[in-house]
């Protein structure tokens, strides 16, 4: 099992960032945001009372054949490694 994780950030902003919170696993760039809107990461939603499109803080445990086994959309940081762990332990 591995973990990683995708932003539209340029790599110098995902590598402080990754410095700072020593995650431990590699954070991959998507500047044109192609792999979050494939995975419905990206799009409206509502911030402060307005709507606007932007990046949906997402989840996804995938397997080792490219197949989805868990998806979680608006899911907080502590959040998803438990629902992971659940999804993992019920295989």
């Amino acid at each position: 099992m591995a973990a990683v994780g995708i932003s539209p950030d340029k790599p110098a902003t995902q590598l402080k960032f990754d410095q700072k919170h020593t995650l431990g696993f590699p954070l991959l760039s998507d500047p044109d945001k192609a792999v979050a809107k494939a995975y419905g990461a990206f799009g409206p939603k509502t911030v402060g009372g307005l709507k606007k499109e932007g990046m949906i803080r997402s989840a996804f445990l995938i397997d080792e054949k490219g197949k989805v086994a868990g998806a979680w959309y608006k899911i907080k940081p502590e959040e998803t490694v438990p629902k992971a762990r659940q999804v993992l332990e019920s295989a």
